[in-house]
């Protein structure tokens, strides 16, 4: 038996899953169906983002054609062993666009390694450095690289470009050093999992008014969903959890994030 959904939110309180992937493949099948339920949940705007050239134009037609859905525009770390000239020069070209509204995900991936380190730290110089250009804030992806991702962000004084650390796996003082630069953190779907302890309680710590949520849709699905294709509708869930987690209502949760994510990329 399917989970029941939960009902649909008070129409006077906004989400936003400030992370997803409605680009890729795994919604060509139903993908009108799956942003119908996000909107019908109470997610009002989807950033979708891009992580090659492929997906970076996909992810802009797709902000085009829905006026509720906004693009950022990136290399991953595991892309960039790719030639990254004609992506970037994408990205120069589009920045003007209402619809884009940061760069990345970008960052380090030192758990696959599906793309050299070297590699890795170099492209992530290289869209910093852009980010500072085009006056964009940045979406940092980090998994198993904690320390070198803070030196990076530091050394390019990332606080002048601003930005959010998506789905955040690093300890508290991590998190702390990356407030401190003016970043936001995002809070993803596992922190509904019985087994996310450490989450918990820096979710617990944490100031409202630095964290963002995000499905990472279609990877990381929220419980009771868990081992299904994650979708926006179910970032619900992360809101709930936080609320719980946090002693809120659910309703001061969606506010803050709301208002978070409004202004780090500048929403209409």
């Amino acid at each position: 038996m399917n989970p029941r959904t939960p009902e649909p939110l008070d129409p006077f309180i906004m989400l936003i899953d400030s992370h997803a992937h409605l680009e890729m493949s795994d919604y060509d099948a139903d993908r009108d169906a799956v942003i119908k339920r996000a909107l019908d949940q109470g997610i009002e705007k989807i950033i979708t983002i891009g992580i090659g050239m492929k997906e970076c134009e996909q992810a802009l037609a797709l902000a085009r054609a829905y006026p509720f859905i906004y693009a950022a525009l990136g290399l991953h770390p595991h892309n960039a062993k790719r030639d990254s000239s004609r992506l970037f020069d994408f990205i120069k070209e589009r920045a003007g666009n209402e619809k884009v509204v940061a760069l990345g995900e970008m960052g380090l991936d030192f758990y696959k390694n599906w793309s050299p380190q070297q590699d890795q730290i170099r492209c992530f110089h290289e869209q910093l450095s852009l980010a500072r250009e085009l006056k964009l804030p940045v979406i940092i992806h980090d998994r198993d690289a904690h320390a070198e991702t803070v030196a990076i962000l530091k050394e390019e004084q990332a606080r002048d470009i601003g930005g959010v650390i998506h789905c955040f796996s690093g300890d508290y003082r991590m998190a702390s050093e990356c407030i401190d630069m003016g970043f936001y953190i995002s809070i993803p779907g596992t922190v509904t999992f019985k087994n996310a302890a450490t989450l918990h309680e820096m979710v617990k710590k944490l100031p409202l008014e630095r964290l963002l949520i995000e499905t990472d849709a279609p990877f990381l699905t929220p419980h009771p969903f868990r081992g299904k294709r994650n979708e926006p509708a179910y970032v619900r869930y992360v809101a709930d959890k936080i609320a719980e987690i946090k002693k809120l209502p659910l309703e001061e949760v969606a506010r803050a994030t709301t208002e978070n994510a409004i202004n780090l990329f500048r929403l209409s």
